[in-house]
């Protein structure tokens, strides 16, 4: 069997806990997996066994000699990556991004395509060319994985998607599943790439964190005992009303100080432009700040205390001690980053363990891959 293949059975029971194991935690010894898992040696080589054979799984030399005690040499086993190939898209008002991701969520080829309408055939359009032109000529796909921002249920209908205008549902799901022949997995976007982050980015081996999104809106995703906190109002930006500065601007829903108001791309470029009397875009405002302008200095900065008061309720209110902050906003966090971290003391008990807020810049590749990471996962656990 290549490296491309599907394994020949499905995994179920053990067999799937073991390839999970890998998976996540990998390259990862037999003594230590068999501990981790609860399995004795014997069982543990039986169920890899297949798992090597069929080329989902192989023995990797790390440097160390791990079987020194017993006079022979052991490799642990870690993951192939190249057993299986996925797709992900990440869909917007205007375009579309799409990677190849291997089973690691590793990327090998991006691709854009703007969409010609916001309707569901438009967007399965796009899809479906993104999904040729970067499969063309390569391997077999196992999974297509597509995020957007809105509301999703039962990972395969969206019954809300503001950006593109969806008001009732779609089965978006079950229509490019048609239209591909392969199985399609649908997931709010900012919840694909808190499972992206779980499983593969920065908080992989952390049973329990947040993501913090700023950019054109607020997201928020959390993960609690390795699972990550599903809701159907995932989609609806709850997040962006939470009240940061009782002085603040207003948010187009009229409440004042709200991470809305404090935090969005639109509201800090709005509060400079009034100040300065002309438009500026995002970067100047914080160009402006860095160069110590006072009108941008001093909206950045307020920006900046709210986004440590913000990081702080979540840890607060979830106990989580790591922060993942990302979305094309991130760059405040390294100009007020002074404020942030005053903020954040500030809101929390002096007592309190310190927070790790770890800043991702990202890009739309970087959403995709969080859809991806939804199809890997989906993969997985349906094996």
């Amino acid at each position: 069997m290549d490296a491309t293949s599907e394994p020949s059975a499905p995994l179920t029971g053990a067999t799937r806990a073991v390839a999970l194991e890998v998976l996540l935690r990998g390259p990862v010894s037999r003594s230590e997996m068999a501990r981790r898992l609860d399995l004795s040696a014997g069982s543990l080589t039986r169920l890899t066994k297949p798992l090597v054979d069929d080329g989902l799984l192989v023995e990797v030399d790390t440097g160390l000699d791990q079987g020194v005690r017993t006079g022979r040499r052991t490799r642990p086993l870690d993951i192939n990556p190249s057993a299986h190939h996925f797709v992900g898209a990440k869909v917007t008002g205007d375009d579309v991004h799409a990677v190849l991701t291997t089973l690691r969520a590793e990327v090998v080829a991006s691709a854009r395509r703007p969409l010609t309408g916001r309707d569901p055939e438009s967007v399965m359009d796009a899809v479906r060319e993104l999904t040729d032109e970067l499969t063309a000529g390569g391997p077999p796909l196992s999974r297509v994985g597509v995020s957007l921002g809105g509301r999703v249920a039962q990972h395969t209908t969206v019954t809300e998607a503001p950006f593109l205008g969806w008001t009732e549902d779609v089965p978006l799901g079950a229509l490019l599943t048609d239209a591909l022949g392969l199985p399609v997995t649908v997931d709010n976007d900012l919840l694909a790439l808190t499972r992206a982050e779980h499983w593969f980015g920065v908080a992989r081996g952390h049973d329990r964190f947040a993501v913090l999104t700023i950019g054109a809106g607020i997201g928020y995703g959390l993960v609690m005992h390795d699972t990550v906190v599903d809701s159907p109002d995932a989609g609806i930006g709850l997040l962006g009303h939470c009240p940061l500065d009782p002085l603040g601007p207003l948010c187009p829903s009229g409440h004042r100080g709200c991470a809305t108001a404090m935090l969005t791309t639109t509201s800090l470029c709005a509060a400079v432009s009034v100040g300065l009397r002309r438009s500026v875009t995002y970067d100047e405002c914080l160009d402006l700040a860095a160069a110590g302008d006072p009108v941008a200095a001093q909206a950045v900065t307020a920006a900046g205390r709210a986004l440590g008061r913000l990081v702080a309720a979540i840890a607060n209110f979830t106990l989580v001690r790591k922060i993942v902050l990302a979305g094309e906003g991130v760059r405040l966090a390294e100009v007020a980053r002074t404020a942030v971290d005053e903020a954040m003391r500030a809101d929390r008990a002096p007592t309190a363990a310190p927070l790790e807020l770890d800043v991702q810049h990202s890009d739309f590749t970087h959403w995709a891959r969080g859809a991806a990471a939804t199809a890997i996962q989906a993969h997985i656990l349906s094996m």
